[in-house]
């Protein structure tokens, strides 16, 4: 899941090389203390922890401080919430070994838990992990920012793990082209689980907070707007362009309630991106309805558009 990472501003930052270098020394000693972690089969959420614990401290940069001191506070019920000087940075849902997947099907209620903590304690950054897939975004303007998602078993060192490192996670990320293709696929079949927590639904319409295209907090449903998806991640056929319709409305000055017009370009974009993955938008659409053109016109009026794999 990893790329070759050329170009971009960040790389001329003396902590990210620093940060590569120390990932792609440590990398073989995590992979043999991550096979060793699983050698049993079948193992409990606790592993995954202590992989992810591996991870943080030893190619990270975390010190045990910053992970067991958020550890022991428990905060609401997220399995880990990393943090520094008091200031929280990063919540990450924890599942059993082998239970999630890189398709947002997969990982879906995990981020779903993770995004009502994350509100609750206004952490600006949340994660998922089975001790193999790792999935990060940020919490902001009324939906998730994809971050990273890298595949912890790859013998390739990620490099794309500078984002969650103590020195790369309070900076914007500025590439995820390295995950956004991964996390549009799903795989036939998966072994997931269920979640242990009952997702909060919206009332009206009985869906979690990441089926809607604007959320102003995870834990409150009324600051739910413009459902989209299925409540297992997929499209909603129906709901989608009706989504778009109702933001192009806004946008010319027909109001939907709730939507600080700040937000709007990053709701564009979230409806942009499923409707390109579900061949909605032109060039794939050779004839695509009147809702999806209008949609691409005021994606490309924004600056809005796919670039190297990723919606921009």
């Amino acid at each position: 899941m990893d790329e070759t990472l050329a170009g971009k501003k960040y790389q001329s930052l003396a902590v990210w090389r620093h940060c590569v270098e120390r990932i792609e020394l440590e990398w073989r000693s995590f992979l043999t203390a991550r096979e060793d972690r699983l050698r049993h089969g079948g193992e409990s959420e606790k592993v995954a922890e202590a992989i992810l614990e591996d991870l943080f401290t030893g190619v990270l940069g975390w010190s045990k401080g910053d992970l067991a001191y958020q550890i022991s506070c428990q905060v609401g019920r997220a399995d880990i919430v990393l943090g520094q000087n008091l200031m929280k940075e990063l919540v990450i849902e924890v599942k059993r070994p082998g239970t999630l997947s890189p398709g947002r099907r997969t990982l879906y209620a995990a981020v779903e838990q993770a995004r009502r903590y994350a509100d609750e304690q206004h952490v600006s950054h949340i994660a998922a992990s089975d001790g193999r897939y790792l999935y990060a975004a940020d919490v902001g303007k009324g939906g998730l920012n994809d971050r990273v998602l890298v595949d912890l078993a790859d013998h390739t060192p990620p490099r794309a793990l500078w984002w969650l490192s103590v020195h790369g996670i309070y900076r914007a990320c500025e590439d995820v082209s390295h995950c956004l293709p991964a996390l549009e696929t799903e795989p036939d079949s998966v072994s997931g689980e269920s979640p242990l927590i009952a997702p909060l639904l919206h009332p009206k319409h009985q869906l979690p907070a990441g089926c809607f295209a604007y959320v102003g907090n995870a834990n409150d449903p009324s600051t739910w707007k413009l459902p989209y998806l299925f409540a297992d991640g997929r499209a909603d056929g129906k709901r989608l362009p009706k989504a778009i319709q109702a933001l192009l409305s806004n946008y010319r000055g027909v109001k939907v309630g709730g939507i600080p017009e700040q937000a709007l370009p990053d709701v564009f974009r979230r409806l942009g991106r499923i409707a390109d993955t579900e061949g909605k938008l032109p060039p794939r659409a050779v004839n695509p309805a009147l809702v999806y053109q209008n949609l691409a016109l005021e994606l490309e009026q924004l600056g809005i558009r796919r670039r190297d794999g990723a919606w921009t």
